[in-house]
């Protein structure tokens, strides 16, 4: 199958191929960002640009809309937006590196696997949260710092705020509770860490669901693409604008739908798992340290709700803590928040002089 035939059908016309002293440069300083960025795995920078080196690099005409770069696993290559001027092309090569180094493929050189992404005959699975960690890694290598941002309606912090910011809003909740190490053990040595993980604290039809999501906010994000820009060609563009306002919307709920999962079903494993004062303090730092994560509309009052609710039970907890372990009946509705901050503060206060 010729591949360049391919990919003018998805609109990628090869322009030219980088020279052999640029494709090395570029191999070498990500193989050096690599490594600094992420030194708690004993990566070798030598080894990463041995394989690096071996990718073929093109500048290429996209289509607009599409991403400025792109890896072809079929051929081991990455194609650039020709307009990208030379100086900034290691910047874009980064996350289609790391897409490079993810990926294993079988004997018979089929790709099986790419961080979070399964291939199979019949169907892909885990490309959006796939992108969402290779970018995430990304902005962390490049240096990108966090910021708020507002996409499809929903007022987001991101770790990424111009490239899959809806996606990495919602990855940066779930690093919120597992960790950057296991995500970045996942997407990198495409294990299923990561995913054990959100198992463990939920169940695997929670990650399956979770999983989903992020497919269905990536391919809604490639609708909106196509839309837009048959929109720039077409007169009949009543129809193409309703259908860009259904997509967004259907990212929007798609969105809140899914932190509502992990909201309850992370806080409430850790919930079920205090059985002390300095975890039940712990607890609810992290639950009052999780809002500025949060996603929000102009409607949107789940997490406030959820808030309020397991207050109310921490300080029920509190109440049993108080009495030695024995269950109370006591459930103070207002004002609970401060009677709870202030019981909670006198008990450890007790405490730590007790063991002075």
């Amino acid at each position: 199958m010729n591949i360049e035939k391919d990919l003018q059908k998805d609109g990628i016309i090869v322009v030219e191929k980088l020279d052999t002293e640029t494709i090395l440069t570029i191999a070498n300083n990500i193989s050096q960002k690599i490594v600094h960025t992420f030194p708690n795995f004993n990566l070798n920078a030598d080894e990463i640009f041995s394989r690096l080196c071996t990718l073929n690099m093109y500048r290429a005409q996209m289509p607009e809309g599409m991403a400025e770069a792109n890896y072809c696993y079929r051929n081991s290559s990455i194609y650039f937006n020709y307009k990208i001027s030379l100086e900034d092309l290691e910047e874009f090569a980064i996350h289609e590196c790391l897409h490079f180094l993810q990926e294993k493929k079988d004997i018979n050189n089929n790709i099986e696997r790419m961080g979070f992404s399964i291939y199979s005959k019949f169907k892909t699975i885990g490309i959006g949260l796939n992108e969402a960690a290779v970018q995430y890694l990304s902005a962390k290598i490049i240096g990108i710092q966090p910021d708020y941002e507002k996409y499809y309606d929903i007022n987001i912090f991101t770790p990424s705020p111009s490239y899959y910011p809806v996606e990495c809003a919602l990855l940066n909740e779930l690093i919120y509770f597992i960790g950057e190490d296991t995500l970045f053990q996942s997407a990198y040595f495409s294990n299923d860490d990561f995913k054990n993980k959100i198992i463990e604290y939920t169940s695997l039809k929670i990650f399956n669901q979770i999983l989903t999501s992020f497919d269905d906010i990536l391919k809604s994000e490639e609708v909106l693409i196509n839309l837009t820009n048959k929109l720039l060609t077409t007169d009949n563009s009543k129809k193409i604008e309703n259908n860009i306002i259904k997509y967004r919307k259907k990212i929007n709920s798609t969105f809140i739908q899914t932190q509502n999962v992990i909201i309850k079903n992370f806080f409430d494993f850790e919930y079920s798992n205090i059985t002390n004062l300095e975890q039940l303090e712990n607890y609810r730092r992290k639950l009052s340290k999780f809002k500025s994560l949060l996603g929000t509309t102009d409607n949107y009052t789940f997490f406030d709700n959820y808030y309020l609710e397991m207050m109310n039970k921490l300080e029920h907890k509190l109440n049993v803590f108080e009495n030695g372990g024995i269950e109370t009946a006591i459930n103070k509705k207002t004002p609970f928040i401060f009677n709870f901050f202030n019981k909670l503060k006198n008990l450890i206060f007790s405490k730590n002089v007790h063991e002075d």
